[in-house]
């Protein structure tokens, strides 16, 4: 039995959930996700809370029970709270600016790269620190992997875009024989 997939999710009044099919629809203002589930799990809305069961007791549709609560938990998370990731940038010389939907980034190259942010991300940049908010967990974390893959930090000197909470485990440099 899913431990995650038992639980309900529960969310707030402002928060329009609706069922069409084996579609979930999560709204809240101009904010609208549409979940499907393909067929694979049951699911019913009572109030402000979601559940989800399984269609049978088979590995794949217990694996989707628990992926598809999940998965609606965190579109409930990012309509009513958002989620944030911060990338700090190391080095010489490397910059970013937002400027609307574009990221300039200055990172070492011959060239500057202009990355479109995709929709429903926003970048704000403070000195080093690159802070991308939005209501899609995914894409959030697609987009700060992308920038981090622009110059991923070094062992050495620690140069390159970083996660904030990443840990750069450094190596020694050369050393010369006496």
């Amino acid at each position: 039995m899913s431990r995650i997939g038992k639980n309900p999710v529960e969310f707030a009044a402002d928060v329009n959930v609706s069922t069409n099919g084996n579609v979930i629809t999560f709204a809240k203002g101009k904010n609208s996700v549409d979940l499907d589930t393909k067929g694979n799990v049951g699911f019913s809305v009572e109030g402000n809370v979601l559940t989800f069961s399984t269609l049978s007791d088979s590995r794949e549709h217990r694996a989707f029970w628990g992926t598809y609560r999940a998965l609606s938990a965190n579109i409930v998370t990012g309509l009513t709270t958002g989620y944030t990731r911060k990338l700090e940038i190391n080095g010489v010389g490397y910059r970013a600016a937002a400027e609307g939907r574009i990221l300039k980034l200055q990172l070492g190259f011959s060239h500057d790269i202009n990355y479109e942010l995709p929709a429903g991300i926003e970048a704000a940049v403070e000195k080093n620190v690159i802070t991308l908010t939005g209501h899609d967990k995914q894409t959030i974390g697609q987009t700060a992997a992308e920038i981090r893959s622009f110059r991923p930090p070094e062992p050495y000197k620690g140069k390159g875009v970083k996660y904030i909470e990443e840990v750069i485990v450094r190596k020694a440099g050369k050393t010369s024989k006496k």
